[in-house]
């Protein structure tokens, strides 16, 4: 069944056209994953496709019977009302108007539980909600709440903070029925558990879904269709981000390789007409007529991507040193004695659920705040750039171009050379007309990437982000990732996308939400997966007691030395560890030579990813080996 259909959508703002002539068909199995780079329109065209905000010209159909769901980026709100309140503030189906008019008197009641008129209401409602059967509707909405962290249902909007609220709006579209779901960064400000249950639930849930995430392992989870918005044109692709990557780059090959050849032809066909042909015969007039539509399909191949090329400060060997810190806010503590020495090659992700104390963490580092106890003693040569989740220092009403030029005139790459604020904003995608654009008029991405471009001008030693991923578009992303790795001090960053701390990350500091921080080795895939562990065992720890008690009572032969396979096995690992290690430098070296031939890297890139799983396993198995063998000693 199709849900939607858009044909020739455009839309400009101001000057500048964000999409042109597209079309797009959404079906009702269809769960679709909208990516582009940041101010490309991909709000704007989820706008359009509802009807909230119609495109300039082109047409949108969606069949009466088809109801829409849609999550804002930036959603309105009655500050005055309840968490509940919201949620059933809208929505005309029976069941809905029924839960609003029966947690109104709830609500009355509590305020006036003697008055009769109210009981009398309340006991009809109760057997209209019986008769209807919306007990577990309500059931469900506060389920919804309760899994996106939303526990009080009373609590006023105006006392929720912008990711609280976010959730609200959230559960909202979650709850309503409808065909249809257009959801605008919904994982922004969300943790990890949530993000993983709401990836569980879009998964499972039946009906088309269109949304914009820059979050790739939600998108490799959860759609099925990747649509992109590039130079104002639209191109579908079958399947998840990873598939996405790979389909654009066939893309990209196809169209360099057509527009190539449409080139050659042009040129000959110039230097024909050049001769000073004529139109005097039809095959004459043929071959003009040829010449002019070569030169109108002349292909727009933009290779233009951000370049993140910034020169590093020197930085000494004493970078950060935490000694016995602890904060508290209220009488529970979010950070108790924690101590930690931060390393020039450092790559830390800070994780844990919201409000449990990691931004407080980075602003303690930073020098924003003091600890409540404890000492951060930070080095001399310590340049520290930080890029705030809030880009709080940004004035709205200031130019692009004004905003960076306030920060420095000239900027030195990494290779020496000094380029100018302007050259700089190019890099970063920002063009001439851009630059003398008013902040306030840039999309939330563009912002962040300006404010990022501004925090690495500084030439900053060592770098904290806190929540990078939230309004940066993927390809920023990416070239984030690849500037970190060429990073010459340390990086620490709080993130909540998996992606992102996995790509990044070899430490892992945990905060379980009572004062305890933890350091892990490993990505934040060997964190979760220790951590699911570690609850398996917890859960499973009584089953086992009793079946320990009995082998316990029964006499047992000791282990003393490890067995001869064991030993063995012992003996080889460190020769296999350094074989795959070399065959994975080996394959470093094949995908540098094969940059420019796909099937070649794409072949490559999966043998070294089968070859660092290897390694991996072999790791953990050498780990356990020398525990054992120490424990027999």
């Amino acid at each position: 069944m199709i849900v939607l259909t858009a044909e020739n959508l455009s839309k400009s703002y101001g000057e500048k056209i964000l999409f042109k002539d597209i079309s797009l068909t959404i079906a009702s199995e269809d769960k679709i994953g909208l990516i582009g780079v940041n101010g490309t329109g991909k709000s704007s065209l989820l706008k359009s496709l509802s009807g909230k905000d119609p495109a300039d010209s082109g047409n949108v159909n969606i069949p009466s019977s088809v109801r829409v769901e849609y999550l804002f980026q930036n959603p309105d709100f009655e500050e005055c009302s309840t968490v509940l309140e919201h949620i059933f503030s809208r929505g005309d189906s029976p069941e809905i108007k029924l839960i609003r008019d029966y947690e109104k008197i709830l609500s009355d009641m509590g305020k006036h539980p003697e008055d009769e008129s109210l009981q009398k209401r309340l006991l009809k409602l109760t057997a209209d909600m019986d008769s209807l059967d919306v007990w577990e509707l309500e059931s469900q909405v506060k389920t919804i709440l309760t899994k996106l962290g939303i526990t009080d249902f009373d609590q006023k909007i105006s006392t929720l903070s912008g990711g609280q609220k976010k959730r609200v709006a959230l559960s909202t579209v979650l709850i309503h029925p409808c065909d249809l779901l257009i959801l605008d960064e919904p994982t922004n400000h969300m943790d990890s558990d949530t993000i993983a249950w709401l990836e569980e639930y879009l998964k499972n849930r039946k009906g088309a879904l269109i949304m914009i995430t820059h979050d790739r392992y939600f998108l490799d989870r959860v759609v099925n269709k990747t649509v992109e918005l590039d130079s104002g044109n639209i191109y579908t692709y079958s399947g998840g981000y990873s598939q996405f990557i790979q389909k654009k780059a066939e893309r990209k090959n196809l169209e360099s390789s057509m527009e190539r050849k449409r080139e050659r032809l042009y040129k000959k066909e110039l230097e024909w007409i050049r001769t000073g042909a004529k139109a005097r015969t039809t095959k004459q007039k043929a071959r003009i007529q040829r010449f002019e539509t070569l030169e109108d399909s002349k292909m727009d191949i933009n290779d233009e991507k951000v370049e993140i090329s910034v020169a590093h400060s020197r930085l000494g060997s004493k970078i950060v040193e935490i000694e016995s810190i602890s904060k508290s806010f209220t009488q529970a503590p979010l950070i108790k004695d924690f101590t930690y020495t931060i390393l020039k090659n450092d790559r830390i992700g800070i994780v844990g659920d919201n409000g449990t104390g990691k931004s407080t963490l980075l602003n303690m580092i930073s020098g924003k705040i003091q600890p409540d106890s404890g000492l951060i003693d930070v080095g001399s040569t310590v340049n520290m750039g930080y890029f705030s989740q809030e880009s709080e220092d940004m004035d709205t009403s200031m130019r692009a171009i004004e905003y960076i030029r306030s920060h420095a005139e000239y900027i030195t790459t990494a290779d020496g050379t000094k380029i100018s604020a302007s050259q700089m904003m190019e890099r970063f995608l920002f063009t001439g007309d851009m630059q003398w654009t008013f902040i306030s008029r840039l999309s939330g991405g563009e912002r962040r990437r300006l404010y990022l471009l501004k925090v690495l001008m500084d030439s900053p030693n060592v770098l904290i982000l806190d929540e990078p991923t939230n309004d940066l578009d993927i390809e920023t992303l990416t070239v984030l990732e690849d500037y970190i790795d060429e990073f010459a001090g340390p990086v620490i960053t709080v993130s909540h996308d998996r992606y992102f701390l996995d790509r990044v990350c070899r430490k892992i500091i945990s905060f379980d939400g009572c004062g305890a921080v933890s350091v892990h080795h490993g990505n934040y895939s060997d964190f979760s997966e220790k951590a699911n562990d570690a609850l398996l065992n917890s859960v499973s720890g009584d089953q086992k007691q009793n079946t320990d008690e009995k082998q316990s009572q029964k006499p047992k032969k000791q282990k003393n030395k490890l067995s001869y396979k064991e030993q063995q096995e012992y003996d080889n690992i460190g020769s296999e560890i350094e074989d795959i290690e070399s065959n994975i430098e080996q394959v470093d070296i094949e995908i540098s030579k094969y940059s420019t031939e796909f099937t070649k890297l794409q072949n490559a890139m999966e043998r070294k990813e089968e070859l660092e799983i290897l390694l991996l396993e072999k790791l953990e198995r050498q780990e356990y080996l020398e525990e054992l063998k120490t424990s027999l000693e």
